[in-house]
């Protein structure tokens, strides 16, 4: 939940600004936007109210706030005109710096994001959305080992938030830092064990680590809890492929493909789960599915010269999974 833009003043132009912060976290966009509107009239020098409104206009779209989510998208755009009124107001205002950030990465224009991020981490250094953004950003520029420390500062700030924890815990993993990885992704699922996402990242950082002991309980219940979700199905077959269990692996890889039919790693895993098992022609087949998908993918190519070589040279491997 992003913070409020009131500032507790009690002024009638202030109580307008609780009432939309109120409204918009019920999700009532239609009540919210009257409030900012009524505020922004109170007081047309007050940069909250087009924060506000911004906010509605990102939360409308239905997008997924991640990287290169919505590249123009016209109401994300905008919104970012909207914050430009904002900042015109008042430079320094912290929140329209996050959210002119935000949407900036929903647009997938990293190294702007990256600017109003870094100013909005020096205006509110103790906000837990600034520096979770910022880490965001300088992920997507290549700067893994300082967004590790922005999102390790978000998590810290606000500990019992699930998504700062799993953002961290995804840098880490980037970074090939796999122990610490999975110390965030445990402190998740502590607070959220029926989160399915929360039980995948913890499954497949155990993958990494190689223990499948303690991967496959974590598979297994992401399954369970999101049993349409293609990507989990993928991750248990790659960790049944892993146990020799080929049967149990083409299984879920098929699941994953009826589910997503364009996901893939799951082409690629039941490619190799089928060579595995003697099943060339089948594989083959998955394989070229695959290279149609993504011309530019080289995995499917190695896979089918591998498979092009005599047949006791040996099969095509797995791939990882987290896809």
């Amino acid at each position: 939940m992003q913070p409020g833009l009131a500032r507790k003043t009690g002024t009638p132009q202030d109580n307008a600004l609780k009432e939309g912060d109120a409204a918009y976290d019920a999700d009532d966009y239609v009540k919210a936007a009257a409030a900012y509107k009524k505020a922004s009239k109170l007081d047309a020098k007050d940069p909250a109210p087009w924060v506000g409104l911004a906010r509605i206009a990102i939360a409308k779209t239905g997008v997924a706030t991640d990287y290169a989510s919505a590249p123009n998208n016209a109401a994300i755009l905008a919104a970012v005109e909207d914050l430009k009124k904002a900042l015109k107001l008042d430079p320094n205002f912290a929140p329209a710096h996050i959210e002119t950030g935000r949407a900036l990465l929903i647009l997938g224009k990293a190294d702007e994001a990256l600017l109003a991020l870094r100013k909005a981490t020096s205006l509110a250094p103790t906000d837990p959305e600034a520096h979770s953004a910022l880490g965001i950003a300088l992920l997507a520029t290549g700067q893994g080992d300082e967004a590790v420390r922005e999102l390790a500062r978000a998590a810290e700030l606000d500990p019992n938030n699930i998504a700062r924890l799993t953002n961290l815990g995804t840098a880490l993993i980037l970074r090939a830092r796999t122990a610490e990885a999975i110390q965030a992704f445990e402190r998740a699922a502590f607070l959220a064990p029926d989160d399915p996402r929360v039980r995948s990242d913890l499954g497949t950082a155990y993958l990494a680590q190689h223990d499948l002991q303690k991967a496959m309980p974590h598979l297994r219940r992401a399954v369970q809890l999101a049993p349409d979700n293609a990507s989990y199905h993928s991750n248990l077959g790659y960790a049944l492929q892993l146990q020799a269990d080929h049967a149990g692996a083409i299984a879920e890889y098929r699941k994953a493909i009826e589910l997503d039919p364009k996901l893939g790693s799951a082409w690629i895993n039941l490619g190799t789960a089928l060579a595995q098992t003697g099943k060339r022609d089948e594989a083959r087949k998955a394989f070229e599915h695959a290279a149609a998908l993504d011309p530019t993918d080289p995995r499917p190519r190695a896979n089918l010269q591998e498979l092009a070589a005599p047949a006791d040279a040996g099969a095509p491997q797995a791939d990882g999974g987290r896809r």
